[in-house]
Protein backbone atom coordinates (compact mmCIF):
# COMPACT_ATOMS: atom_id res chain seq x y z
CA UNK A 1 0.00 0.00 0.00
CA UNK A 2 2.76 2.02 0.64
CA UNK A 3 4.38 1.72 -2.05
CA UNK A 4 1.16 2.03 -4.29
CA UNK A 5 0.86 5.89 -2.86
CA UNK A 6 4.19 6.85 -2.74
CA UNK A 7 4.61 9.66 -5.63
CA UNK A 8 8.17 11.16 -6.47
CA UNK A 9 7.61 13.88 -4.73
CA UNK A 10 7.76 12.03 -1.65
CA UNK A 11 11.24 10.62 -2.83
CA UNK A 12 14.35 12.40 -1.82
CA UNK A 13 15.38 14.23 -4.80
CA UNK A 14 19.13 16.17 -4.87
CA UNK A 15 18.76 19.56 -4.57
CA UNK A 16 19.73 22.35 -7.06
CA UNK A 17 23.07 22.90 -5.79
CA UNK A 18 23.99 18.95 -5.78
CA UNK A 19 22.60 18.97 -9.21
CA UNK A 20 24.56 21.96 -10.29
CA UNK A 21 27.90 20.15 -8.68
CA UNK A 22 26.92 16.94 -10.40
CA UNK A 23 27.05 18.37 -13.80
CA UNK A 24 29.96 20.40 -12.81
CA UNK A 25 32.46 17.80 -12.01
CA UNK A 26 32.03 16.12 -14.55
CA UNK A 27 34.26 18.67 -16.74
CA UNK A 28 37.60 17.75 -14.99
CA UNK A 29 39.01 21.01 -16.33
CA UNK A 30 36.30 23.21 -14.97
CA UNK A 31 37.14 21.91 -11.56
CA UNK A 32 40.72 21.77 -11.84
CA UNK A 33 40.18 25.52 -13.11
CA UNK A 34 37.47 26.03 -9.69
CA UNK A 35 40.72 25.23 -7.56
CA UNK A 36 43.50 27.41 -9.19
CA UNK A 37 40.64 30.19 -8.92
CA UNK A 38 40.46 29.45 -5.44
CA UNK A 39 44.10 29.65 -4.99
CA UNK A 40 43.80 33.43 -6.71
CA UNK A 41 40.67 34.28 -4.89
CA UNK A 42 42.81 33.55 -2.05
CA UNK A 43 46.00 35.31 -2.76
CA UNK A 44 43.83 38.38 -3.89
CA UNK A 45 42.39 38.63 0.15
CA UNK A 46 45.44 37.58 1.59
CA UNK A 47 48.21 38.39 -0.56
CA UNK A 48 49.24 41.22 1.21
CA UNK A 49 50.02 38.97 4.37
CA UNK A 50 51.58 36.09 2.46
CA UNK A 51 53.79 38.02 0.37
CA UNK A 52 57.56 37.45 1.93
CA UNK A 53 58.45 41.32 0.81
CA UNK A 54 57.22 44.38 0.51
CA UNK A 55 55.85 44.60 -3.09
CA UNK A 56 57.10 48.25 -3.65
CA UNK A 57 60.56 48.23 -1.36
CA UNK A 58 63.86 48.47 -3.59
CA UNK A 59 66.81 46.38 -2.58
CA UNK A 60 69.05 47.81 -4.54
CA UNK A 61 72.10 45.77 -3.93
CA UNK A 62 70.20 42.74 -5.26
CA UNK A 63 68.78 43.82 -8.94
CA UNK A 64 68.38 41.51 -11.57
CA UNK A 65 69.07 38.61 -9.40
CA UNK A 66 67.77 35.07 -10.28
CA UNK A 67 65.42 32.84 -9.16
CA UNK A 68 67.02 30.42 -6.42
CA UNK A 69 67.89 27.60 -8.55
CA UNK A 70 69.68 29.44 -11.09
CA UNK A 71 73.76 30.56 -10.69
CA UNK A 72 73.56 33.60 -8.37
CA UNK A 73 69.67 33.05 -7.20
CA UNK A 74 69.09 32.82 -3.29
CA UNK A 75 65.93 31.61 -0.93
CA UNK A 76 65.40 35.31 0.07
CA UNK A 77 64.23 36.00 -3.29
CA UNK A 78 62.86 32.59 -4.36
CA UNK A 79 62.20 34.30 -8.34
CA UNK A 80 64.47 36.83 -8.33
CA UNK A 81 64.13 40.04 -8.78
CA UNK A 82 63.01 42.85 -10.81
CA UNK A 83 65.22 45.78 -12.45
CA UNK A 84 65.04 47.62 -9.50
CA UNK A 85 65.64 45.35 -6.61
CA UNK A 86 61.64 43.96 -5.76
CA UNK A 87 60.85 41.02 -4.86
CA UNK A 88 59.17 38.90 -8.02
CA UNK A 89 57.25 37.03 -5.98
CA UNK A 90 55.85 39.12 -3.86
CA UNK A 91 54.86 41.23 -6.71
CA UNK A 92 53.20 38.54 -8.45
CA UNK A 93 51.62 37.55 -4.75
CA UNK A 94 50.22 40.88 -4.57
CA UNK A 95 49.19 41.86 -8.21
CA UNK A 96 46.47 38.84 -8.09
CA UNK A 97 44.82 41.40 -5.91
CA UNK A 98 44.93 43.93 -8.54
CA UNK A 99 43.49 41.48 -11.25
CA UNK A 100 40.97 40.13 -9.18
CA UNK A 101 39.56 43.54 -8.19
CA UNK A 102 39.78 44.89 -12.15
CA UNK A 103 37.40 41.03 -12.97
CA UNK A 104 35.17 41.98 -10.00
CA UNK A 105 34.44 45.48 -10.70
CA UNK A 106 34.42 45.44 -14.69
CA UNK A 107 31.59 42.31 -14.43
CA UNK A 108 29.38 43.91 -11.82
CA UNK A 109 29.59 47.49 -13.97
CA UNK A 110 29.28 45.35 -17.19
CA UNK A 111 26.74 42.84 -16.02
CA UNK A 112 24.17 45.37 -14.19
CA UNK A 113 24.32 47.42 -16.77
CA UNK A 114 23.70 45.37 -19.73
CA UNK A 115 21.27 43.07 -17.85
CA UNK A 116 18.77 46.94 -17.55
CA UNK A 117 19.80 47.79 -20.98
CA UNK A 118 18.74 44.52 -22.44
CA UNK A 119 15.59 44.01 -20.32
CA UNK A 120 14.01 47.22 -21.25
CA UNK A 121 14.76 46.51 -25.17
CA UNK A 122 13.03 42.93 -24.78
CA UNK A 123 10.04 44.91 -23.03
CA UNK A 124 10.05 47.85 -25.02
CA UNK A 125 8.34 48.86 -28.39
CA UNK A 126 9.82 47.90 -31.39
CA UNK A 127 11.21 51.23 -32.34
CA UNK A 128 13.12 51.25 -28.87
CA UNK A 129 14.37 48.04 -29.13
CA UNK A 130 15.84 48.48 -32.69
CA UNK A 131 17.75 51.70 -31.42
CA UNK A 132 19.20 50.01 -28.19
CA UNK A 133 20.69 47.20 -30.31
CA UNK A 134 21.88 49.41 -33.42
CA UNK A 135 24.03 51.35 -30.43
CA UNK A 136 25.03 47.92 -29.60
CA UNK A 137 25.96 46.58 -32.62
CA UNK A 138 28.04 50.06 -33.09
CA UNK A 139 29.79 49.43 -30.01
CA UNK A 140 30.78 45.91 -31.33
CA UNK A 141 31.93 47.14 -34.88
CA UNK A 142 34.98 48.52 -32.88
CA UNK A 143 37.94 46.32 -31.48
CA UNK A 144 37.51 45.79 -28.12
CA UNK A 145 41.02 46.88 -27.16
CA UNK A 146 41.12 49.80 -29.51
CA UNK A 147 37.94 51.13 -27.87
CA UNK A 148 39.00 50.50 -24.92
CA UNK A 149 42.32 52.41 -25.65
CA UNK A 150 40.36 55.41 -27.03
CA UNK A 151 37.98 55.28 -23.49
CA UNK A 152 41.19 55.74 -21.59
CA UNK A 153 42.78 58.18 -23.79
CA UNK A 154 39.79 59.99 -23.59
CA UNK A 155 39.64 59.77 -19.70
CA UNK A 156 43.04 59.47 -18.86
CA UNK A 157 45.50 56.44 -17.92
CA UNK A 158 44.74 54.91 -14.56
CA UNK A 159 43.48 51.66 -13.28
CA UNK A 160 40.23 53.09 -12.42
CA UNK A 161 39.85 54.36 -16.21
CA UNK A 162 41.18 51.34 -17.56
CA UNK A 163 38.21 49.23 -15.60
CA UNK A 164 35.44 51.75 -16.60
CA UNK A 165 36.36 51.36 -20.23
CA UNK A 166 37.05 47.74 -20.30
CA UNK A 167 32.92 47.89 -18.61
CA UNK A 168 31.66 49.70 -21.10
CA UNK A 169 33.37 47.96 -23.98
CA UNK A 170 31.90 44.72 -22.00
CA UNK A 171 28.40 46.11 -21.87
CA UNK A 172 27.05 45.32 -25.23
CA UNK A 173 27.24 41.48 -25.10
CA UNK A 174 25.45 41.43 -21.99
CA UNK A 175 22.43 43.49 -23.35
CA UNK A 176 21.80 41.11 -26.58
CA UNK A 177 22.90 37.96 -24.16
CA UNK A 178 19.73 39.39 -22.05
CA UNK A 179 17.60 40.98 -24.75
CA UNK A 180 17.74 37.30 -26.76
CA UNK A 181 16.55 34.98 -22.86
CA UNK A 182 13.89 37.86 -22.74
CA UNK A 183 12.30 37.75 -25.92
CA UNK A 184 12.37 33.63 -25.51
CA UNK A 185 10.80 33.89 -22.30
CA UNK A 186 8.34 35.76 -22.67
CA UNK A 187 6.32 33.44 -24.96
CA UNK A 188 6.04 31.49 -22.05
CA UNK A 189 3.06 30.36 -20.01
CA UNK A 190 4.28 31.48 -17.19
CA UNK A 191 4.83 35.04 -18.16
CA UNK A 192 1.53 35.01 -19.49
CA UNK A 193 0.31 33.75 -16.62
CA UNK A 194 1.94 35.78 -14.67
CA UNK A 195 0.26 39.24 -16.84
CA UNK A 196 -2.95 38.13 -16.67
CA UNK A 197 -2.67 37.92 -12.66
CA UNK A 198 -2.24 41.63 -12.72
CA UNK A 199 1.78 41.54 -12.25
CA UNK A 200 3.21 45.29 -13.30
CA UNK A 201 5.92 45.83 -16.15
CA UNK A 202 8.84 45.83 -13.40
CA UNK A 203 7.65 42.73 -11.66
CA UNK A 204 7.68 40.99 -14.84
CA UNK A 205 10.95 42.30 -15.74
CA UNK A 206 12.68 41.86 -12.70
CA UNK A 207 10.71 39.29 -10.66
CA UNK A 208 9.43 36.91 -13.51
CA UNK A 209 11.39 37.02 -16.06
CA UNK A 210 15.03 38.02 -15.18
CA UNK A 211 15.76 34.93 -12.35
CA UNK A 212 14.60 32.69 -15.66
CA UNK A 213 17.63 34.38 -17.97
CA UNK A 214 20.33 34.23 -15.07
CA UNK A 215 21.67 30.93 -16.37
CA UNK A 216 23.69 32.23 -19.48
CA UNK A 217 24.57 35.63 -17.84
CA UNK A 218 26.26 33.72 -15.40
CA UNK A 219 28.23 31.57 -17.89
CA UNK A 220 29.39 35.03 -19.90
CA UNK A 221 30.41 37.15 -16.28
CA UNK A 222 32.94 34.14 -16.21
CA UNK A 223 34.16 34.10 -19.10
CA UNK A 224 33.92 38.40 -18.74
CA UNK A 225 36.01 37.90 -15.58
CA UNK A 226 38.90 36.25 -17.66
CA UNK A 227 38.91 38.53 -20.79
CA UNK A 228 38.81 41.75 -18.20
CA UNK A 229 42.06 40.46 -17.12
CA UNK A 230 43.61 40.19 -20.33
CA UNK A 231 42.48 43.73 -21.45
CA UNK A 232 43.84 45.59 -18.16
CA UNK A 233 46.92 43.38 -18.67
CA UNK A 234 47.13 44.45 -21.92
CA UNK A 235 46.40 48.49 -21.19
CA UNK A 236 48.79 47.88 -18.35
CA UNK A 237 51.76 46.84 -21.10
CA UNK A 238 50.42 49.65 -23.64
CA UNK A 239 51.19 52.08 -20.22
CA UNK A 240 47.45 53.27 -20.19
CA UNK A 241 46.08 50.73 -16.88
CA UNK A 242 48.06 50.67 -13.85
CA UNK A 243 50.99 53.26 -13.44
CA UNK A 244 54.26 52.26 -11.96
CA UNK A 245 54.90 51.15 -8.81
CA UNK A 246 51.88 48.96 -8.65
CA UNK A 247 52.48 45.22 -8.85
CA UNK A 248 49.90 44.89 -11.49
CA UNK A 249 50.93 42.09 -14.22
CA UNK A 250 50.70 43.66 -17.12
CA UNK A 251 52.03 46.84 -16.02
CA UNK A 252 55.06 44.60 -14.61
CA UNK A 253 55.54 43.12 -18.43
CA UNK A 254 55.92 46.59 -19.50
CA UNK A 255 58.34 47.93 -17.12
CA UNK A 256 60.81 44.51 -17.78
CA UNK A 257 60.21 44.07 -21.69
CA UNK A 258 63.58 45.88 -21.97
CA UNK A 259 65.10 43.27 -20.25
CA UNK A 260 63.79 39.76 -21.84
CA UNK A 261 67.28 38.54 -22.96
CA UNK A 262 69.41 40.02 -19.93
CA UNK A 263 66.80 38.62 -17.57
CA UNK A 264 64.09 36.22 -18.62
CA UNK A 265 62.03 35.40 -15.05
CA UNK A 266 60.98 39.36 -14.97
CA UNK A 267 59.00 38.49 -18.05
CA UNK A 268 58.15 34.63 -17.98
CA UNK A 269 56.62 34.46 -14.25
CA UNK A 270 54.24 37.75 -14.83
CA UNK A 271 52.86 36.48 -18.18
CA UNK A 272 52.71 32.53 -16.79
CA UNK A 273 50.51 34.47 -13.89
CA UNK A 274 48.28 36.13 -16.55
CA UNK A 275 47.84 32.88 -18.44
CA UNK A 276 46.97 30.44 -15.42
CA UNK A 277 44.81 32.85 -14.20
CA UNK A 278 42.95 33.17 -17.60
CA UNK A 279 42.91 29.71 -18.36
CA UNK A 280 41.45 28.51 -15.26
CA UNK A 281 38.24 31.10 -15.75
CA UNK A 282 38.15 30.12 -18.87
CA UNK A 283 37.58 26.03 -17.82
CA UNK A 284 35.58 27.19 -15.07
CA UNK A 285 33.25 29.07 -17.22
CA UNK A 286 33.26 25.68 -19.45
CA UNK A 287 31.88 23.77 -16.70
CA UNK A 288 29.45 26.45 -15.32
CA UNK A 289 27.89 26.20 -19.00
CA UNK A 290 28.16 22.47 -18.92
CA UNK A 291 26.19 22.73 -15.72
CA UNK A 292 23.74 25.42 -16.00
CA UNK A 293 22.54 25.04 -19.81
CA UNK A 294 20.08 22.45 -20.17
CA UNK A 295 20.60 21.65 -23.70
CA UNK A 296 24.71 20.52 -22.28
CA UNK A 297 23.89 18.86 -19.71
CA UNK A 298 25.09 15.29 -19.54
CA UNK A 299 23.00 12.22 -18.84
Amino acid sequence: MTDAISSPQTEARPGRLREFWFYFRENRGAVIGLWIFAAFAFLALFGPWIAPHDATTQYRDATLQPPFWQEGGSWEYILGTDPLGRDMLSRLIVGARFSFFVGIVVVSIAATGGIIVGLIAGFSPKWVDTIIMRIMDIVLAFPSLLLALVLVAILGPSLTNAMIAIAIVLQPHYVRLTRASVLSEKQKDYVTSAKVAGAGLWRLMFVTVLPNCLAPIIVQAALSFSTAILDAAALGFLGMGAQPPTPEWGTMLAEAREFILRAWWVVTFPGLAILVTVLAINLMGDGLRDALDPKLKRS
